[in-house]
């Protein structure tokens, strides 16, 4: 029968039918931090209880990392205390970890594509929301909680109900300095943050097509910003070309075979959906959120909402979230200065984003102003940026150049905002003390659109950045 990748990769994976009406799903790989980690081997060892495959969980260290320098032992005890706990659990139960030494560290959903752990067909779990990400190699990828990653560790399954899912078509060509950051800004501004509950989102359509497989990752990372559990796309040429030759992805004649699988698992033409959602990529424009959620987002050449024209039901919270930004309605986001820039996190923080970033950089200086961070998503990143010189462009201009982590994206870590200071942020999330300050306050924006802003020292429509001659 014909049938979705969902579908596919649910049934392959499915060990058996709870009496309350829930999966018995079989985890393909397991990822784990040092943050959601502690609590769950805790109440393993309180049990007695082994890790069941120890060879299909791999850790890393990435949210409470500083990321200035990184010399051990941390100077924050918490992060330290959370680091050496997560390395004793990898002794003890004989898991792989990617620590600081090794140099294959980095944020969990960077390093799990560029190492060739992630595969399609797979089904993945982290301990963290944003494993959706994943889901771009056409794998079943999602967030799970503390008691989920204990279950996973002591019996490599998880209870799950299944989801519909929703197919989301894109089509056509992107205007000029319009990128993935945007399209799924986009996507989540006319679906809505709960329009995805209980369902996963299919991204499919030329334009999706015809995107890298950084782009795919940035825009199954923030499915769950949208309420979808999970976010994939169908496996392709692109994604087998990423694959071939990654470190834990099959060699030889065994990859071809691999391959030939991979494909197969795509969503059959005549496959049924729940609904489908079609977007045209050429209405598309650089997206900036004005809110405290990142439904609330507008074109960069559009004028912040008021209030008097929303819905009753969505008034209130325009208001609640003009104010705490300090912003007025009516006026335009263009030209709203800003304090901060920062560039990174598991979203857009792979070497394409800081290249379009350096892009923008070169030769020029960050407002005098404007405190500017790049954090590459990982060693491998930082490597080869410096390998092509990209830490020199972004120091010339003033922007600080730091190691792997996650970061200003969540502030677990030394870097974090001041008082109400306003930060331009290539990150997924924009909620009231997200970036450390409870005060603080976040445009999300694509990298390109933040490097702008740190050398404007405001909100600028990259459009007359990258291609002046082109009409906003």
């Amino acid at each position: 029968m014909a049938g979705t990748l969902f579908e596919k990769v649910w049934n392959a994976h499915a060990v058996r039918l709870l009496p309350n009406g829930q999966t018995q799903l079989y985890v393909g790989l397991h990822l784990v931090h040092e943050v959601t980690s502690p609590q769950a081997f805790d109440m393993l060892g309180a049990r007695g209880w082994p890790v069941r495959a120890p060879h299909r969980t791999f850790a890393t260290m990435d949210h409470i990392v500083p990321t200035a320098a990184q010399a051990r032992p941390f100077q924050d005890v918490m992060a330290e205390a959370m680091a050496g706990a997560l390395e004793r659990n990898c002794r003890t139960h004989g898991i792989p970890m990617f620590d600081l030494s090794g140099g294959a560290q980095g944020i969990v959903h960077v390093i799990g594509p560029e190492l060739g752990l992630t595969q399609p067909g797979m089904t993945i779990a982290c301990g963290d929301s944003h494993t959706s990400t994943h889901g771009a190699f056409g794998a079943l990828a999602f967030g799970i909680g503390t008691s989920q990653v204990r279950d996973v560790l002591a019996s490599q399954c998880v209870a799950m109900s299944p989801l519909q899912v929703r197919q989301i078509r894109i089509d056509g060509a992107l205007p000029p300095g319009v990128f993935a950051k945007d399209v799924i800004l986009a996507v989540i501004r006319r679906l809505g943050i709960n329009g995805g509950h209980g369902f996963a989102y299919e991204y499919a359509g030329s334009t999706i097509a015809g995107m890298s497989m950084d782009e795919r990752m940035t825009i199954c990372n923030m499915s769950i910003e949208g309420g979808a559990l999970m976010g994939y796309c169908n496996p392709d040429d692109t994604t087998v070309a990423y694959l071939r030759g990654r470190r834990f992805v099959p060699g030889g004649d065994d990859f071809d075979v691999a391959a030939a699988g991979w494909r197969a698992l795509a969503s059959d033409a005549d496959a049924t959906y729940a609904d489908v959602v079609e977007f045209d990529a050429a209405t598309m424009a650089p997206t900036v959120t004005w809110g405290t959620h990142p439904g609330q987002s507008i074109a960069v050449d559009e004028r912040l909402p008021r209030p008097a024209d929303m819905p009753d039901a969505e008034r209130a919270g325009v208001e609640d979230a003009l104010t705490f930004m300090h912003l007025t309605a009516g006026r335009p986001i263009a030209g709203q200065k800003v304090d901060v820039a920062f560039i990174g996190s598991c979203t857009n923080g792979r070497l394409s984003d800081l290249r379009e970033a350096a892009r923008v950089a070169r030769g020029q200086k960050v407002a005098a102003h404007v405190r500017a961070l790049v954090v590459p998503g990982s060693q491998q990143v930082r490597w080869a940026a410096e390998a092509e010189g990209l830490d020199q462009i972004f120091e010339d201009a003033g922007f600080e150049w730091r190691r792997a982590g996650c970061s200003m994206c969540l502030a677990m870590n030394p870097d974090r905002l001041s008082g109400d200071e306003l930060c331009a942020s290539s990150s997924n999330r924009n909620f009231k003390g997200r970036q450390g300050s409870p005060t603080g306050r976040t445009l999300l924006m694509s990298p390109a659109m933040v490097a702008a802003a740190a050398l404007a020292g405001e909100v600028v429509d990259i459009r007359r950045v990258l291609h002046p001659g082109v009409s906003s």
